[in-house]
């Protein structure tokens, strides 16, 4: 293959990679990711959304991603499929000197989520890490009413405020991040905000400590309160 037809290839792996793994990372694989909400993570400094757009097609045609007049979501197996095989590919990698902190988050999870797909099929010679990965999305494990998110909520903020001496105000991304892929960006953002309604959480403004973009946007953002970043139970 000629250098240039090789150099074109890669190029499109990185974007179709970054593409996907973006789009996983959003929740994509459960619910429609808003147009906006994608492109904040795709469009790195010197490109625009519609050095894109070709790619969209593709994956598009290949039934890897599917859109909708509000945004995008991740086909299950396809999409997976495609991201598993992307990420291993030899021509792929992240440009520039500085990765951003997103991919890599994004990354580490996915290699979590491979390795517990690995050890959970071991025993399975047909199975694949990104057809475990759709059968955990399913799983029993999936909080399926605000009951139990509260439990699992209470859980997660009272190992974390102890683990990491937060004094009783824990970051919401943390929160988010710890209970992953159980439920929805939008059903997680949905229940804290009745946790507050019920006098169980005060969410708190201000910002993250480092002001990093990805955990301010896996914190909460409301029309009338604005960005919350802290949850404090509330004593009963």
């Amino acid at each position: 293959m000629a250098p240039q037809n090789t150099a074109l290839k890669s190029s499109e792996t990185k974007a179709r990679t970054r593409l996907l793994l973006a789009l996983w990372d959003l929740g994509g694989i459960k619910e429609e990711v808003k147009k906006g909400e994608l492109s904040k993570r795709l469009v790195s400094k010197g490109k625009k959304v519609a050095d894109y757009q070709s790619v969209f097609e593709e994956l598009e045609n290949e039934q890897a991603i599917s859109k909708s007049k509000k945004g995008y979501s991740l086909q299950s197996p396809k999409g997976l499929e495609v991201l598993d095989k992307n990420l291993k590919s030899t021509e792929f990698e992240f440009e520039g000197t500085i990765v951003g902190t997103w991919a890599a988050n994004a990354l580490l999870k996915w290699i979590h989520e491979m390795n517990c797909g690995l050890a959970n099929t071991s025993n399975k010679d047909n199975a694949t890490a990104s057809e475990n990965i759709v059968s955990e999305t399913n799983s029993k494990n999936n909080i399926a009413s605000y009951e139990e998110f509260k439990q699992v909520a209470l859980q997660v903020y009272e190992q974390l405020n102890s683990d990491y001496n937060l004094d009783n105000l824990v970051p919401i991304y943390r929160i988010r991040r710890k209970i992953g892929d159980r439920l929805s960006r939008k059903q997680f953002s949905e229940w804290l905000l009745e946790m507050q309604a019920d006098d169980i959480f005060q969410l708190e403004g201000g910002s993250v400590e480092d002001s990093a973009p990805d955990k301010i946007e896996d914190s909460i953002t409301t029309e009338l309160d604005g960005l919350r970043c802290y949850a404090s139970k509330l004593q009963n």
